[in-house]
C-alpha cells in the first residue's frame, strides 16, 4: 500500500537533489569561508545535477570536478563559488565567461548578473549548454562558439570576466575588454598547477593578486595554449 502523502517520482527526486544541494552549500562552500549571501543563494538555486551526464547525476553534488564529455569537466562546487565571489558580480553587471562547458558556471552568473556572455570553443558543448540554459529559463545569457582568448569585443566592455580554464598568462584582449574598475578572475600557470589570479582595472593600469592554487583544463587559443597537450584534471 502506498503511504498517504509520501512523494514519489520527479517530485521526490527534486526533494532529494535539493537536500544534497543544501548540504553542498553548507559543508563544501559556506563552511570553507564563502560569505557572499548572493553567491550562496545562487549556488543553492542552480540544479547542478542537470548540468552533468545522466549517469553521473548521483555524483553531481560531490566535492570534486566531474567529466562532461569532449575531454572537459564541470568544476568542483567550491571552485565555482570561490571564483564567483572573487568576481564581485553586481545585479546590473555585464559578465563575460570564457569556457562555457556544461553551462553550470554561466547559470550561477545568470542568477547574479544583468547579462552574461559565454564563449565555448567546442561546438557540441556550446549547443548543449545553450539548450540546457534556455530550458531552465535563463534568458539573460548569450552563447558563442569561438576562441575565448579573444574575448567578445563587439559586446565589450564588461564589469566582470571569468575564465574557467588554465592559461599560461593573462590574455591581453581580456584585459582590454574590462571596464574601468572591472574584475578578471583567471587561473594562470602550467599544466601541473595554476594560481587563481584576480585582476582589477584602474584606468590604464591593472592590479593583480594571486588568491590560491588550482588545477584546470588548458585554455586553448591564440592567447592561450596552442593545443590541449596532455589531459589535465578539472578545476579543484
Amino acid at each position: 500500500m502506498r503511504r498517504i502523502g509520501r512523494k514519489t517520482g520527479p517530485e521526490a527526486e527534486d526533494d532529494y537533489f535539493l537536500r544534497l544541494r543544501k548540504d553542498m552549500v553548507r559543508t563544501q562552500i559556506a563552511d570553507r569561508g564563502i560569505r557572499d549571501p548572493r553567491v550562496l543563494e545562487a549556488m543553492l538555486r542552480v540544479p547542478r545535477h542537470l548540468f552533468v551526464p545522466s549517469d553521473l547525476r548521483h555524483r553531481a553534488y560531490d566535492d570534486s570536478p566531474l567529466p562532461i564529455g569532449e575531454g572537459q569537466t564541470i568544476s568542483q562546487p567550491y571552485m565555482v563559488a570561490w571564483m564567483t565571489e572573487l568576481l564581485e558580480v553586481g545585479e546590473e553587471d555585464r559578465v563575460l565567461e570564457i569556457g562555457t562547458g556544461s553551462g553550470y558556471q554561466a547559470a550561477v552568473l545568470c542568477e547574479l548578473a544583468g547579462e552574461v556572455f559565454t564563449i565555448e570553443k567546442n561546438a557540441v558543448l556550446a549547443r548543449e549548454a545553450e539548450e540546457r540554459l534556455r530550458s531552465l529559463g535563463y534568458g539573460n545569457v548569450h552563447v558563442r562558439v569561438g576562441d575565448g582568448t579573444l574575448g567578445w569585443p563587439e559586446e565589450a566592455p564588461f564589469e566582470g570576466i571569468i575564465v574557467t580554464a588554465g592559461a599560461p598568462s593573462v590574455p591581453q584582449p581580456l584585459l582590454e575588454q574590462l571596464t574601468d574598475g572591472g574584475r578578471l578572475v583567471i587561473p594562470v600557470g602550467s599544466g601541473g598547477m595554476q594560481m587563481l589570479t584576480l585582476v582589477r582595472r584602474k584606468g590604464n593600469s591593472y592590479q593583480t593578486s594571486e588568491e590560491g592554487s588550482c588545477i584546470f583544463v588548458p585554455l586553448v587559443g591564440k592567447y592561450g595554449w596552442r593545443d590541449s597537450g596532455r589531459s589535465w584534471d578539472g578545476g579543484w
